[in-house]
């Protein structure tokens, strides 16, 4: 089969039961657990199930001509994609941001197995469609959203992408050490750190954020701007508190750490996967040049 034919990326994320199993060894264990606390193994044992036929389902639609591959939510930084690559998560919304930050344009089919479960915002292509808009993806026929993405870009030359949002601040619940700049306003903050949102996480993370602070930003998830939202700025004769929240479409915000230690950025929740944001680093933010291709179904 030539190298260069479509190929099915199927993505999924451990379940819970899976990871009951990791802990606790055996079922009888785990089932041990989940009782004295009043739960029931079963439930996770179902959700399990639902996951895996979904998956199993999905395969079989995979047009023959195909290749496929399977990689698991912990190892999306050690895969390559590839460019005739069409990538189905199966599972939650979530697995589709954190998936979306090693793309570079690939169409995306979210598949959600457990509708009674998971809202399927981003994951809602039907079983029953999948195989006519996989081909239709390739054809550059099938219905497709683009969602824009928040990109950080280091002066060191690395770079973050994210779904919903990007967060910049101190590893653990020490305060952050920054100074801001968007255009010709900037100051000094020690707060718990800042996020930059897309209009797809303005409906997450932001969304409480605008709710408790008043500071409301109108966001589409189509639409080419992200917000940032400062998180409880500290107020103090070194740092201030005037610069909480903004939109950008074209300059980016300018963020320099004033941390010697512990400083991190990092995108979707996916702490783990971060950059280092130490003393005198500096980070541009604001919308990726490329968006998300979320097909709809």
């Amino acid at each position: 089969m030539p190298t260069n034919s479509p190929r099915a990326v199927f993505v999924t994320r451990e379940s819970d039961y899976a990871g009951l199993l990791a802990r606790h060894a055996t079922r009888e264990q785990a089932r041990f657990f989940l009782e004295t606390r009043g739960q029931k193994i079963e439930t996770l044992e179902e959700r399990d199930r639902q996951l895996h036929d979904a998956l199993k389902q999905a395969r079989t639609r995979v047009p023959d001509d195909w290749r496929q591959a399977h990689v698991q939510r912990g190892d999306l930084d050690r895969f390559l994609f590839g460019p005739e690559d069409v990538i189905v998560p199966v599972g939650q919304d979530g697995l589709v941001a954190n998936v979306a930050k090693y793309l570079t344009g690939q169409p995306v089919l979210g598949i959600n197995p457990a509708p009674d479960l998971y809202d399927g915002v981003l994951v809602r292509v039907p079983l029953r469609h999948l195989a006519e808009l996989l081909r239709a993806s390739v054809a550059g026929s099938a219905p497709v959203e683009p969602r824009t993405m928040v990109e950080a870009a280091l002066d060191t030359g690395e770079r973050l992408l994210a779904l919903n949002e990007v967060f910049v601040g101190h590893r653990s619940h020490q305060s952050a050490r920054y100074s801001i700049a968007d255009g010709t306003a900037h100051e000094d903050h020690s707060s718990s750190g800042l996020i930059v949102a897309s209009g797809t996480g303005a409906t997450g993370w932001a969304r409480s954020i605008m709710e408790a602070t008043g500071n409301r930003l109108p966001l589409t998830p189509e639409e080419r701007a992200v917000a940032w939202f400062v998180r409880e700025p500290f107020p103090s004769i070194a740092t201030g508190t005037a610069m909480r929240a903004g939109k950008l479409a074209r300059a980016p915000l300018q963020v320099t750490s004033r941390m010697n230690d512990g400083g991190v950025i990092f995108a979707d929740g996916m702490e783990q996967d971060f950059l280092a944001f130490d003393w005198g680093r500096r980070v541009s933010l604001g919308p990726a040049a490329h968006a998300l291709h979320l097909v709809t179904g």
